[in-house]
């Protein structure tokens, strides 16, 4: 079983400063309208062949997309494989925070 975390409890954490591993799985088109600086792209469509990317990546991994719907699908996939991960609830819809647009 995987967690969730709110927007703001994500925004609380990358203003604090802290270590986010935090993966958008949205489309490239998607991202460019405007994403997380922080956050690294790894499209849903390309997850599965970009998978070894996530098993690099040391501690919790903190997955968003539009809603929370697609990132929700990807933290039960891989937390049903032994990972600690985290979805963000509501997703870049809920997000009140800074954005970066293009690529």
């Amino acid at each position: 079983m995987y967690r969730e975390m709110t927007t703001s409890e994500l925004q609380e954490q990358l203003q604090a400063g802290a270590k986010v591993n935090l993966i958008d799985v949205r489309e490239p088109e998607e991202w460019e309208e405007g994403h997380i600086a922080e956050a690294r792209l790894i499209p849903l469509s390309e997850f599965q062949a970009r998978a070894h990317e996530v098993h690099d990546v040391e501690g919790e991994v903190v997955f968003i997309c539009r809603s929370g719907g697609r990132s929700g699908r990807v933290c039960e996939h891989l937390s049903l494989q032994g990972f600690d991960v985290v979805n963000v609830a509501g997703g870049m819809l809920a997000w009140t925070g800074d954005v970066v647009t293009g690529k």
